[in-house]
């Protein structure tokens, strides 16, 4: 049944499923369990507490917390009050709160703890229509002055649930299709965050066109950690809202492995990131033992990309390579499958990637290991989920057929449009870059590919990242990049070389992996930036592009690289909160670095 929101889902789920399990929360050491209906009135109260600090229908009230589940109860609370609820990641800096908050013209903000509150204090003179600041946890600093109350304070001054019911369903009621649900701001690669306006019919799509394709079901358990500062975690709580399976979630981003043993649940949505870092752990696993056991490990890793490539070029492998494929599955794939399956709780059943792109080499090895990981494409304006892979439908490599109802098609240079229900109504208050990217209901992603034979779509690259070299090749860079981030020791690769002779590169190393590797090749236990700069280490960099370039055209080729003496980091500011690398910062901030791989160099490509 349609719904026009999903705060509409959210109540039936309260009324009709009140006993229900909805989610588990880690508190005092171990997991419990949370009903729909006790979500419900636990909302309620944030409701009425937002009533008793004048929230008015359309108002803006920011939320800056890493995931948790009163998140989502205070996001539910915010809707039912007829607000609008205006993200921001905890790790943002206070001058682009302050910024987020004076461009949405937020009324109230929610914080997780001190540390939020000390950057909304800094930046308090710049919010001017901020009126209040609610703690989540912990102590209110004693400088906040009265303009920061606790969030049992915030519960205390709402009351009597009961005497705003009434006043509580008719802006339930007010709430339209067009109307305005979020603002997320984009995480800003270049130039300032825009406000992304997404729609209550944007969210009741995702929720339904998600439930439609029965990738989630009923049945799940999904272990939960993406930021809800994100459009990729909003759409999996709409999922979540729709399919009504249990959301167990997780502390914080460090303790995923740990939570996986604990809740073992049956679904994962990630970025590439976390993908990127189980693999490494089951590549340095395989290799640990060194000798044949190592050498069968990388010929397992090796044939099941060459087999993947020649499946994707519809081609077998060759009996040779077939028999000694075959022999592998059964002598390291089978045993990797289980290790991985243990290491992700047990019973995983599937694993979803988005938010940027997943390299098909580690896509092929979790698939050979038994365990599928279904890859998804969208952006926050067109609300996180466009396409997405299917069990048992799954064209590694691409990201999937459309979501139901989503229209797509190619423009003359390459570049994919999107149009359906799911697409943003608008930048906030930012008409110019609006009339930019929609036109006559189709958005312009930015991205380049293609639709495959089968009706699949393939991204190719970002279509202001794509290099074109001194000698007009083009080049896309993600494509390389993560190839070479498969390798164990490197953990993120950034490719230049746009209007040079060829390209070069930097790479930074998983500094975990670094200090495993030293001890085993008795480099010693220095720090990693005394171990980043070790011949050994370099040497070992240099084998791995070496051999990634003989995946490559000429042109493609890293000709010279350089590795930091540390990793990028959302601190530093080479990299966005959704993990993504800020390229335009990094070439930068590392110029004088590249243009010295460029010093005597005579022709190229």
């Amino acid at each position: 049944m349609a719904r026009t929101t999903i705060l509409d889902l959210f109540v039936d789920n309260a009324e009709q499923h009140a006993t229900k399990v909805a989610a588990l929360v880690k508190r005092d050491g171990r997991y419990e369990e949370r009903t729909w209906k006790q979500l419900y009135d636990e909302a309620m109260r944030a409701s009425t507490g937002l009533l008793a600090q004048g929230v008015k229908l359309g108002d803006r009230v920011h939320i800056v917390s890493n995931t948790r589940l009163e998140w989502v109860i205070l996001d539910m609370a915010i809707v039912h009050a007829g607000g609008i609820t205006v993200p921001v990641y905890p790790s943002s800096l206070a001058e682009e709160c302050g910024y987020i908050a004076q461009n949405s013209g937020a009324v109230l903000a929610f914080v997780e703890d001190e540390k939020q509150t000390e950057k909304m204090l800094a930046e308090r003179k710049n919010m001017p229509e901020l009126r209040r600041v609610v703690q989540m946890t912990g102590a209110v600093p004693a400088s906040a002055d009265g303009w920061v109350i606790t969030y049992d304070a915030f519960i205390k001054q709402g009351g009597d649930v009961d005497k705003v019911k009434a006043e509580l369903e008719t802006r339930r009621k007010s709430l339209q299709k067009d109307s305005p649900f979020t603002l997320i701001y984009t995480s800003g690669t270049t130039g300032k965050p825009k406000g992304v306006v997404l729609t209550h019919d944007a969210m009741a799509y995702e929720a339904e066109a998600v439930q439609a394709i029965n990738v989630l079901r009923e049945s799940d358990i999904q272990l939960f950690f993406l930021p809800l500062s994100h459009s990729f975690g909003r759409v999996l709580e709409a999922a979540w809202l729709s399919c009504r399976y249990i959301m167990a979630f997780a502390e914080n981003m460090q303790t995923i492995r740990e939570n996986l043993g604990e809740v073992r649940p049956t679904i994962m949505c990630g970025v590439p990131r976390v993908f990127e870092k189980f693999f490494s752990a089951v590549v340095q696993k395989g290799t640990a033992p060194g000798g044949l056991k190592a050498k069968l490990f990388n010929a397992a890793v090796e044939l099941s990309q060459k087999n993947g490539e020649a499946e994707k070029e519809g081609r077998s492998l060759g009996l040779r390579d077939g028999i000694r494929f075959a022999v592998l599955k059964k002598l390291v794939f089978s045993k990797v499958g289980k290790g991985l399956s243990e290491l992700l709780g047990g019973r995983m059943r599937i694993l979803v990637s988005g938010g940027a792109p997943l390299s098909p080499k580690i896509n092929w090895f979790f698939r050979d290991a038994g365990i599928e990981i279904l890859e998804g494409y969208g952006l926050t304006e067109t609300s996180a989920a466009s396409f997405v892979n299917r069990p048992g439908q799954n064209s590694i490599g691409s990201v999937g057929l459309p979501l139901p109802g989503t229209e797509v098609k190619i423009a003359s240079d390459g570049e994919i449009l999107i149009k359906g229900r799911g697409v943003m109504k608008e930048y906030w208050n930012n008409p110019s870059a609006t009339a930019e990217v929609l036109k006559d209901g189709w958005f312009s992603t930015g991205d380049i590919g293609m639709i495959e034979p089968g009706g699949t779509l393939r991204i190719t690259d970002r279509k202001k990242d794509i290099i074109v070299t001194a000698g007009g090749k083009n080049v896309a860079p993600q494509n390389i990049e993560n190839v070479l981030k498969t390798h164990k020791l490197i953990s993120q690769a950034v490719v230049h070389g746009d209007k040079r002779k060829y390209l070069t590169a930097v790479v930074t190393l998983d500094p975990d992996v670094l200090k495993t590797v030293a001890k085993e090749e008795g480099l010693g236990n220095g720090s990693v930036e005394e171990l980043s700069k070790r011949p050994e280490i370099e040497k070992m960099v240099d084998a791995w592009i070496t051999e990634v370039n003989k995946q490559l055209a000429s042109y493609e080729s890293i000709k010279r690289f350089a590795i930091l003496d540390h990793d990028f980091s959302v601190e530093s500011g080479e990299m966005t909160p959704s993990l993504k690398i800020k390229r335009k910062v990094v070439n930068e901030r590392y110029k004088k670095l590249f243009d010295s791989m460029y010093e005597g160099a005579g022709g190229g490509d």
